[in-house]
């Protein structure tokens, strides 16, 4: 598989949604083996201006006991919506739209070393992680390996693959459990609370983002997590298991 080049001109992130919600699908670099689910890298192009974006079709989507059938790019959208409105930057640019396969999810490719991970990270990226480790929470991320930390030229950490989110029964089962029990930091729960009162108001542009992407019951234990974290004030403890992902990396 070619790869893309790295040289890109520096775009805003509302530069980027664009070209991945109108860009013309200029080519298609190949799959990407390691992905559980059928994932293409490819290259979008609008007003002379290109990104890379990975691409997960619906009818690409492996069956799963216990997440609808083609659900999973619903599931990538709206963890990027939530991410969006906590304003933590944690997942990359994110939307859904046809492509050449039909249906799916279109995420912008973070250029990163994929020797570098969370588990490689030292003490001075725990702010990012800290707020990570938040966000799984919320979204119920059942699938937060280490390989899905991704860390950019200017020293930001970005999560991938969020196919596996937003059950309405707990799923979480991530690496992260280095601030199990700790008190969550102010800022964050600030952001939190800002997202909650958005969810109750039935007009708002987010809550009804999510009501076309999510089950009731899944939003509504959205809603739940958010404000038990509120409440307590700390980060979750391992449950009864599984806590981790397999494989962990």
């Amino acid at each position: 598989m070619s790869e893309p080049s790295a040289a890109r001109p520096n775009l805003a992130s509302s530069q980027i949604l664009d070209i991945l919600s109108r860009g013309e699908f200029a080519s298609e670099y190949g799959i990407l083996r390691w992905s559980s689910n059928y994932a293409f890298l490819i290259n979008l192009t609008l007003d002379g201006q290109d990104v890379t974006a990975v691409y997960k079709p619906q009818r690409g989507e492996r069956p799963l006991w216990d997440f609808p059938d083609g659900t999973l790019c619903y599931r990538e959208q709206a963890s990027f919506l939530t991410s969006q409105q906590l304003g933590w930057r944690i997942v990359p640019p994110t939307v859904l739209r046809e492509g050449p396969r039909g249906l799916g999810s279109m995420q912008y490719y973070i250029e990163h070393d994929p020797q570098v991970n969370y588990f490689t990270f030292d003490e001075q990226f725990a702010p990012q992680l800290m707020r990570i480790a938040a966000f799984d929470y919320l979204v119920n991320n059942a699938d937060r390996k280490g390989g899905h930390c991704l860390l950019d030229g200017d020293g930001h950490i970005w999560g991938i693959d969020h196919g596996i989110s937003f059950n309405a029964a707990h799923k979480l089962r991530t690496v992260i459990w280095d601030y199990a029990g700790q008190s969550v930091p102010d800022a964050i729960l600030e952001d939190m609370s800002r997202v909650a009162a958005r969810l109750d108001e039935p007009n708002d542009a987010f809550p009804c983002a999510l009501a076309d992407l999510l089950s009731d019951q899944e939003i509504a234990a959205f809603r739940r997590r958010i404000l038990k974290m509120l409440k307590t004030r700390r980060y979750p403890m391992p449950g009864p298991g599984p806590n981790y992902p397999w494989p962990p990396v």
